[in-house]
């Protein structure tokens, strides 16, 4: 017998109590545009990491010293579990709202600070102290800002809309990963070399402090959403997301797995390698990198509404499928000398891990419990882009030159796409326990 086409079971249960949508256009643009700032920075930062490497850790071996540099971009990330810490408690707590602020300031303030760092030749190694520091910084903030942005969002969406509200926040940061890409493209296409090394690398930096005081200002006027605190729960939030729902939290780690390495490899590590390695000087591979992440962008929405329209399991199935597919073909045209193979290389992977990004915050906050919402998607995001995401440009670097297989990183997204496929098929089961849970906390009184 023909199965029904649409949503999973699940979530059509689950949207029959749902509210009609509460979300203006306004308070979708000021939730998610933390997220440009994020993802602004940290791609610029990937991007820039050549020409960060020699000011603040020159050495003679130039790969030891990009090592350096991407070890820094990873100890950002591993400062995100600490950040998940503190942003679910204030998310749980006080509230999404001031969970946003908090964190969208303190990224702008680390971005100023990083624009005006004195480098190695000025002050020795307190310049790569002060850098290592402000990253870390950094990583705690953000912790908190995807997602307690997608949380806010994602709660007050209406029937049939979560998954399409949802994209918005990867929408958004997918233009801070254009932003991230396209500023330093197009000032290493004005500036000279020793121009960009000299000054040119603050000025993305600078940018993105002002972002986040654009940021700041629209959150302003956000309504919040979140669940009132349970009187007679004096545990922290985080001790309880990791007492009761650790196994929840271990399957979100492992879905997000494909996302983090494949946004990585290509965006961050295959950029750094077409510079260096491939013959491509910097500008033309940031050039196809943002077309690239244009596209990607622009799917985005595309996946949120098939999700809305079929299911988040299908289209998340799809992507995975895809990646395994067209990993191995897609490397091997990124490996040409050719401008045309190395953007249709890229533009496969971009598109096979497009429905991850567009979905993750969805499916995260749909499969969290109510009342801890914002402190168990936090860990989950955070833990796999710790341990999984600002590793990976470092990974795959040392892959390749222990091994001297170019494919390497294409094992690694094979594998990392492989331990995700048993949770993508368990989502509907994940959805619908949330879906109960929430239905006896609300029996037993505890509010939104």
């Amino acid at each position: 017998m023909r199965e029904p086409v649409g949503p999973e079971p699940a979530e059509r249960t689950a949207r029959m109590s749902e509210p009609k949508s509460k979300l203006s256009s306004k308070a979708i643009v000021a939730a998610s545009s933390g997220n440009v700032l994020e993802w602004y920075d940290f791609t610029v930062y990937g991007f820039l990491a050549p020409t960060l490497a020699t000011l603040f850790f020159p050495s003679e071996d130039k790969l030891a010293a990009l090592l350096s540099a991407f070890a820094v971009l990873a100890v950002g990330y591993a400062a995100r579990p600490v950040g998940s810490v503190i942003f679910g408690h204030i998310g749980d707590r006080i509230g999404r709202k001031a969970a946003l602020m908090i964190s969208v300031l303190l990224m702008g303030g680390g971005s100023f600070s990083i624009a005006a760092l004195p480098t190695y030749e000025q002050v020795g190694l307190t310049a790569a102290f002060l850098l290592v520091s402000i990253r870390v910084v950094q990583g705690i903030s953000v912790a908190g800002e995807y997602t307690a942005s997608g949380v806010l969002l994602v709660e007050q969406a209406g029937e049939g809309r979560k998954a399409m509200t949802g994209a918005w926040v990867a929408f958004a940061m997918m233009w801070g990963c254009v932003l991230g890409s396209a500023v330093p493209a197009g000032l290493s296409s004005v500036l000279s070399s020793e121009q960009m090394t000299d000054w040119g690398w603050r000025v993305p930096f600078a940018i993105g402090g002002v972002v986040a005081i654009f940021s700041a200002i629209l959150r302003l006027s956000l309504t919040e959403s979140r669940r009132a605190k349970d009187p007679e729960e004096d545990t922290s939030p985080i001790i309880q997301s990791l007492r009761d729902h650790s196994a929840l939290i271990g399957q979100m780690v492992l879905l997000l797995i494909p996302t983090a390495v494949i946004y990585f490899v290509i965006f961050v590590y295959a950029v750094s390698y077409l510079s260096s390695e491939a013959g491509f000087s910097s500008a033309a591979a940031l050039d196809i990198t943002t077309i690239n992440l244009i596209i990607m962008a622009l799917f985005v929405p595309v996946c949120g509404l098939a999700a809305d329209r079929f299911g988040v399991r299908p289209v998340f199935m799809a992507g995975a499928i895809a990646t395994l597919i067209l990993a191995g073909p897609s490397w091997w045209l990124m490996h040409r000398t050719d401008t045309v193979s190395v953007f249709a290389g890229q533009l496969g992977l971009t598109l096979s891990s497009t429905a991850g990004w567009a979905l993750s915050v969805t499916v995260l906050t749909m499969t969290a419990p109510a009342h801890l919402r914002c402190s168990v998607v936090a860990l989950g995001y955070n833990i796999c882009m710790a341990v999984f995401g600002g590793t990976t440009p470092l990974v795959a670097t040392y892959l390749v030159n222990r091994t001297g297989d170019d494919y390497a990183p294409v094992y690694y997204m094979i594998v990392a796409t492989l331990v995700a496929i048993p949770v993508i098929w368990r989502l509907p089961k994940l959805i619908e326990k949330a879906r109960l849970l929430a239905m006896d906390d609300a029996s037993a009184g505890v509010g939104t």
